[in-house]
C-alpha cells in the first residue's frame, strides 16, 4: 500500500469528479505548481492508485433500458470450470462487472442490455449455455437510489 499524504488525497478527490480536469486546475486547486501536480499524478498512476480514467455514460440515452444483477451458481468448483467461466464472462459484452463472492452464489454479474428481448437472448445463448452454469437468478433494477464512482477513502489511508 502506498502511503498517500493530504495533497496525494486532494489531487484522488478531484479527479474522481472530474478525470478530465487539466493539470493546471488541479494544482490550483490544490496550492501546488503544475509540474510537483503532474508528478505526482504520474507516481499515483504508477503505483495503481489510479487505475484508469472513463467517461461515465447515459445507459437510457444511448438505449439501454434494461440493468439485471445475475446470481449465478456453477455446477462444479473445480479450477478449470472456473476459469473457463470467468474467460467465457469476460468476452460478454452485455457483463458490465463481475463478482466471484461467497455465499449462496458463486458468481454475481452486472448485465445492461437494451430491452427485455435483448437480455432473454443473452440468457438463451451466452450464459445459459457455459458448460459451468447450473443455475442463474436475475433481479431487475427497478431503479438507481444511489449511483457513485467516487470512493471516500480515510484520514490514515
Amino acid at each position: 500500500m502506498i502511503k498517500l499524504d493530504v495533497t496525494d488525497k486532494n489531487i484522488l478527490k478531484l479527479l474522481q469528479v472530474n478525470s478530465k480536469a487539466n493539470i493546471k486546475e488541479i494544482a490550483l486547486k490544490i496550492g501546488l505548481t503544475q509540474t510537483p501536480t503532474y508528478e505526482r499524478i504520474k507516481r499515483l498512476e504508477k503505483h495503481g492508485v489510479i487505475q484508469q480514467y472513463i467517461a461515465v455514460l447515459n445507459k437510457e440515452k444511448l438505449g439501454y433500458t434494461i440493468e439485471v444483477f445475475c446470481q449465478v451458481t456453477l455446477l462444479v468448483h473445480s479450477k478449470e470450470l472456473i476459469r473457463k467461466f470467468e474467460i467465457a464472462v469476460n468476452k460478454m459484452d452485455e457483463v458490465i462487472e463481475c463478482f466471484h463472492i461467497a455465499g449462496n452464489y458463486d458468481y454475481l454479474l452486472k448485465v445492461i442490455v437494451k430491452d427485455m428481448k435483448s437480455y432473454q437472448l443473452f440468457l438463451k445463448n451466452k450464459l445459459a449455455i457455459l458448460d459451468s452454469v447450473g443455475n442463474v437468478q436475475s433481479t431487475f433494477v427497478m431503479s438507481s437510489t444511489k449511483k457513485t464512482g467516487i470512493l471516500k477513502f480515510s484520514e490514515d489511508t
